[in-house]
């Protein structure tokens, strides 16, 4: 008889150890620790989905915008080229030099330094924005890597300190009694690494990623106005 009610009280331990239970059962708190956990964790699934097509497509087109300018004999064709490939930071940068371009040729100045310090400026205005355009977003991946185990701790902290005061209430601290609380309050934690560890590895990722579109729009911006200070504005 006593081995029956041993077995019963061990399922009905279990039974309250199930996750989805707890999470229930969890105090207010608690439960907003996990749904705010969970809102950020959707978010940075959504920003990784989305920055990584972009970033592909950005690195895709670059590459074929090169391939046009290295390989285009008149600035039309490749000005052409760049207009069909709108997601390339070079082509957007390409666009906003030769539109520079264009005006002091209409304008026809004598001051040749000036003229390119202007493209310069053009190319560096393009460039800046290009970079914002990357970087958009990446910010909440940081963040979210670094806060949010420290908010699923302050869950994890509450819980616990909730668990203490039920057991000095009920002046008993037997395993049954804790562990359905201390189980609740590990949850939190448990969700804040969930969500930090996603958000790290794709914030690492995207940065390096970044760092190499920018170094190629650097790197674009000097060959540029070598041929704009060889050809165009002798």
């Amino acid at each position: 008889m006593e081995a029956i009610l041993l077995l019963g009280q061990t399922a009905g331990a279990a039974n309250k150890l199930e996750v989805w239970d707890l999470i229930r059962n969890a105090s207010g708190v608690v439960i907003g620790v996990m749904v705010l956990l969970g809102l950020m964790s959707v978010m940075t699934w959504y920003i990784i989905g989305y920055k990584y097509l972009a970033i592909q497509k950005a690195q895709r087109q670059s590459e074929q915008f090169e391939e046009a300018f290295w390989r285009g004999r008149d600035i039309q064709a490749i000005h052409g080229a760049a207009q069909g490939l709108r997601h390339s930071p070079l082509s957007l940068m390409f666009l906003a030099g030769y539109s520079e371009l264009s005006k002091l040729q209409q304008q026809a100045s004598a001051d040749r330094e000036g003229d390119l310090e202007n493209v310069e400026r053009a190319l560096m205005k393009a460039q800046l924005k290009e970079t914002t355009r990357l970087e958009s977003m990446v910010p909440f991946l940081a963040t979210t890597g670094s806060a949010a185990p420290f908010i699923g701790l302050f869950g994890t902290v509450w819980g616990i300190m909730n668990s203490f005061r039920a057991i000095g209430a009920m002046k008993t601290a037997s395993v049954a009694n804790v562990a359905p609380g201390i189980a609740e309050a590990l949850i939190a934690t448990a969700i804040g690494l969930v969500a930090a560890i996603p958000a790290v590895m794709a914030y690492n990722y995207f940065v390096r990623r970044i760092r190499v579109l920018q170094s190629e729009m650097e790197t674009f911006t000097k060959e540029f106005l070598n041929i704009v200070r060889r050809h165009f504005l002798k």
